[in-house]
C-alpha cells in the first residue's frame, strides 16, 4: 500500500494546475467541490454517525461491566484451550487491529479463513465471513471447540471454570452445577472419545454444563462489544466537510484522497457494498474471489445459513435470553437464495490497509490488487458475481487506493 501511495504522489506532481481544476478539485477548500448529495454520504461514513451500540437481547450480560471484565480475561487466557496454550488473542491481536495478518487463522492448526478484526463487530447482526452465528456470544464458542483453533471441549472448560474462576463466575451469573461426576473431557464436538463421553452424561446435567459454556461465551461477547472503532483521518475530514469548514492539519485531503473519495462514493460504486461508519453493509455478497486450489470448496453464506439456522446456541435456542420476537434477524433469514452461493461477508474498510493479504482466505496479496480484481470483475468459481466491469486508470486506482489510506488510525497525509 505505501507503494501505491508513494506513486500517487509521484504522478500528482506531473498534473497541470489546468487538469487539476477542470477535475473540480480545489486544494483546502471547504467541501464546496462536493455536491449536496456527495456531502451527505460523506457525512454518513463517519463515526460520527456511528448509531448507539444495539443492544443484545439474546446476552442479558451484554452491557455488564463485571461481565466485560471477566470477558477480557478469559479473552487472553491460554488455558481455554485443549492444550493450554492458544487464547482468543492468539489470533485477535491487539496491537494488529484484533487480527494476525496471516492469510489464514492458526490456532492449534491452521483454518480455511482469515481471522476478522474485531473493533465495531458487535454492531453486525452476523459473524463470521458466513454468517453462520447470529450473535457475537455463539460466534465467541465457535473457535473454543474447533479443533484447529483452541480444541477444547465443553467439560474441560466447565471444570476449568469451576476450579480457577469460580468466584469470579458466580459473582456474575449465579452457582456452578455440581461437576464432580462429570468427567473431564467431553463434548459434542470434541475426539471420538469425548462424544462418547458427553452422550454417557445424563440430559439434564448437559444443560447445565452448556448453560457454562454458553455463558462463557456472553462474556466473552460483552468484552468484545467494548471493542470500538478509532477516529481516523477520514474522519476529522468528513465531519469539516459536514460543517462546511476548512480541514485542517492532517484532515485536509490532497488532490489525490479526494479524487479516490469521490470516485469511492460514485462512479466506482464502492460505497454500495461499503457503506455507513463501519465502510461495510454487514451483508454477503459473491464477488468472484477465486478459491484457493489446496482449500477445500467454499461456498460461504449458502452454508452457513444452515449453519445459523442449526445452532443450539442461536437467538432462538434454550440458552439465548431473547424472546422470539426479539428474533428477527434468524426468524426471516431467507434460506435458500442462489445470490449467497460463494457470498461473504463484507468485511470493515477501516484500517483494511494495514491488514493484507485480503478477501476470506487471503487470496488476495495487496489493496492494489483487490483494486484490480474489482475493477477486472473476473467470473465466479460458482454462483453469481455481482461485480460489472469498471475501467479506471492508473490515476483513478490509486486515487482509490490513497483515500482507504486515511481510513487507518495514525495514517499521515499522503503527500
Amino acid at each position: 500500500m505505501s507503494r501505491s501511495i508513494s506513486a500517487s504522489s509521484a504522478f500528482r506532481g506531473a498534473l497541470s494546475g489546468i487538469a487539476i481544476a477542470g477535475l473540480g478539485i480545489i486544494a483546502g477548500c471547504s467541501g464546496e467541490e462536493f455536491s449536496e448529495t456527495e456531502r451527505a454520504t460523506i457525512a454518513s461514513l463517519s463515526l460520527d454517525a456511528l448509531p448507539p451500540l444495539p443492544a443484545d437481547p439474546s446476552n442479558r450480560f451484554a452491557d455488564d461491566r463485571l461481565a466485560a471484565a471477566f470477558g477480557a480475561t478469559l479473552f487472553f487466557e491460554p488455558r481455554l484451550s485443549g492444550h493450554g496454550d492458544v487464547s482468543c488473542s492468539t489470533c485477535h491481536q491487539v496491537d494488529r487491529q484484533f487480527q494476525d495478518d496471516l492469510p489464514l487463522a492458526r490456532g492449534v492448526g491452521v483454518t480455511d479463513r482469515r481471522t476478522m478484526p474485531l473493533a465495531g463487530v458487535a454492531w453486525s447482526p452476523w459473524q463470521f465471513w458466513d454468517g453462520r452465528k447470529d450473535s457475537l456470544w455463539a460466534q465467541a464458542l465457535g473457535p473454543l471447540e474447533d479443533a484447529r483453533e483452541h480444541a477444547g471441549n465443553r467439560t474441560a472448560y466447565a471444570h476449568f471454570i469451576s476450579a480457577s474462576l469460580n468466584e469470579r463466575y458466580e459473582r456474575i451469573v449465579g452457582p456452578l452445577p455440581d461437576l464432580s461426576d462429570v468427567p473431564p473431557n467431553a463434548g459434542p464436538l470434541g475426539s471420538a472419545e469425548q462424544r462418547i463421553a458427553w452422550e454417557a452424561i445424563p440430559e439434564p446435567k448437559r444443560a447445565e454444563i452448556d448453560a457454562v459454556f454458553a455463558n462463557i461465551g456472553k462474556s466473552l461477547a460483552a468484552f468484545e462489544r467494548s471493542i470500538r472503532h478509532e477516529e481516523t483521518r477520514f474522519d476529522r475530514f468528513a465531519k469539516a466537510i459536514a460543517a462546511r469548514e476548512t480541514p485542517q492539519g492532517d484532515a485536509a485531503f490532497d488532490e489525490t484522497e479526494k479524487l479516490g473519495l469521490k470516485l469511492f462514493i460514485g462512479r466506482a460504486n464502492c460505497v454500495t457494498c461499503h457503506a455507513g461508519p463501519r465502510f461495510t453493509d454487514e451483508h454477503f455478497h459473491n464477488t468472484g474471489v477465486p478459491q484457493p486450489p489446496d482449500l477445500p470448496e467454499d461456498v460461504g453464506r449458502a452454508a452457513g445459513i444452515a449453519k445459523a439456522l442449526a445452532d443450539p446456541f442461536n437467538c432462538l435456542g434454550r440458552y439465548s435470553d431473547a424472546r422470539p420476537e426479539q428474533c428477527g434477524e434468524l426468524r426471516f433469514v431467507a434460506k435458500d437464495d442462489p445470490l449467497m452461493v460463494r457470498a461473504f461477508k463484507t468485511p470493515s474498510l477501516r484500517g483494511a490497509v494495514s491488514r493484507p493479504p485480503y478477501m476470506h482466505s487471503g487470496q488476495i496479496a495487496t489493496i492494489g490488487d483487490v483494486i484490480e480484481h474489482y475493477a477486472a470483475a473476473p467470473r465466479p468459481p460458482k454462483g453469481e458475481s455481482e461485480l460489472q466491469p469498471l475501467t479506471l486508470s492508473e490515476r483513478e486506482k490509486n486515487a482509490l487506493a490513497a483515500f482507504l489510506g486515511t481510513l487507518d488510525v495514525g495514517a499521515s497525509p499522503s503527500n
